[in-house]
């Protein structure tokens, strides 16, 4: 094949390592170099999963002929002018996101040790929980984007830990967000970490039944309220902060909620916004018998909960705060490509920057691109929720 030329240019990647834009020349198979009909730049995601579906581990590529962006060129750092907007959003997040990856891991860690030690009749160590619900505080303050990025990747089989993390994670934001001071903030992520503990006590296969409950398994399910009420009031050193979040969380305003039949002067700050953060984060995750919701859809069924159930200034206030399109979510733009929302701060709820990889009018991956609402003639046509999509999003985080 006279286009594939051996040089110094030319080296083995493994299959894993390729990325859009990398020129292939060659395969090897049983470490023979087999020169391929077609060379040419990988363009598209597909081309990477047919080597691999064809036990391909290693090809060979041409530096010189593989496009700037794909991470092989020097220029590719040296350069100001190849895509600054990419490489500043990449680099940065890359840091925080590690980070956030780090405290989701030890706070769902320290969750699953709890439920268990719980279960078992020992009494919860509230000092662990505040020292998570220090670093999220942190996390928080620092940048909230990168702990969103992180939390939007659920898994339905861990939901109650990451469903606990999210809620503690929503309490802070919000709170920030209304201006509340830092140790209200810090007693109210306790009490979101362990708003659900009394679950532990719930009969499993209603906790996990993948479908809707019965009358009688709702009531049942209702009791872990009763039983985090028992746990709560054997735990030393929680603050009341941390138990009205726990024990507020299912009360409604008119007085139809659970365990107590709480009305609306009853209810304080705190314990309306752990109902609303509750609901919201329930209603955009995946669970084993239904699809995540797209926040835009779960922000109208907030609202028609109001004003009989949820505080409406307070649910309008959630919405302000976490944005139409929130960091980590999905959107579709107007030419039909799909992205995640990667960035914020400083910019109205339309015109993000947004993370592309995908296209619903060409079926196929695209080369990732940061796409500046503010500076492009596109825009976001509607979110989407991932169970919506035939791809996943997930490796794109």
């Amino acid at each position: 094949m006279s286009d594939s030329v051996e040089s110094s240019n030319v080296i083995k990647i493994p299959v894993d390592k390729l990325a859009l834009g990398m020129f292939v020349t060659a395969i090897d198979r049983q470490q023979n170099k087999i020169d391929i009909r077609n060379p040419g730049q990988i363009k598209h995601r597909d081309a990477i999963v047919k080597l691999k579906k064809n036990n391909i581990a290693v090809v060979w590529v041409d530096i010189e002929r593989s496009s700037d962006t794909c991470g092989l060129k020097k220029s590719d750092r040296a350069s100001g002018s190849s895509n600054p907007l990419a490489r500043k959003a990449t680099s940065t997040r890359d840091g925080q996101q590690a980070q956030a990856k780090k405290l989701l891991a030890e706070a769902k860690g320290l969750i699953k040790k709890v439920m268990s030690e719980t279960f078992e009749g020992k009494a919860i160590e509230v000092g662990e929980f505040e020292d998570v619900a220090d670093k999220m505080i942190e996390s928080v303050m620092d940048d909230a984007d990168a702990f969103k990025c992180i939390s939007a990747l659920r898994t339905k089989d861990a939901y109650l830990l990451e469903h606990s993390i999210n809620v503690a994670f929503l309490l802070v934001t919000f709170g920030k967000h209304l201006g509340l001071d830092r140790e209200l903030l810090k007693q109210m992520a306790v009490g979101g970490i362990l708003h659900d503990i009394g679950k532990i006590k719930v009969d499993n296969e209603i906790l996990h039944k993948p479908g809707r409950l019965t009358p009688e398994e709702f009531e049942h399910m209702k009791l872990h309220q009763v039983y985090a009420i028992e746990i709560m009031n054997e735990t030393q050193g929680l603050s009341q902060v941390s138990k009205d979040v726990c024990l507020m969380h299912h009360e409604k305003l008119d007085g139809k909620g659970y365990p107590n039949g709480l009305t609306e002067d009853q209810i304080p700050l705190h314990g309306r916004m752990s109902c609303i953060v509750d609901i919201f984060d329930a209603l955009t995750a995946t669970r084993c018998y239904k699809e995540a919701m797209s926040p835009a859809a779960a922000f109208k069924i907030l609202l028609s909960l109001t004003p009989f159930h949820l505080d409406q200034k307070l649910v309008y206030e959630f919405i302000r705060c976490v944005g139409i399109y929130p960091v980590g979510s999905l959107v579709q733009l107007s030419d039909e490509r799909i992205g995640i929302v990667w960035d914020s701060k400083g910019r109205d709820a339309l015109h993000p920057i947004v993370k592309c990889f995908y296209s619903l009018k060409h079926k196929r991956y695209t080369d990732v691109t940061m796409i500046d609402l503010n500076k492009e003639e596109v825009y976001i046509e509607r979110g989407v929720s991932p169970g919506a999509l035939d791809v996943d999003p997930s490796p794109f985080y």
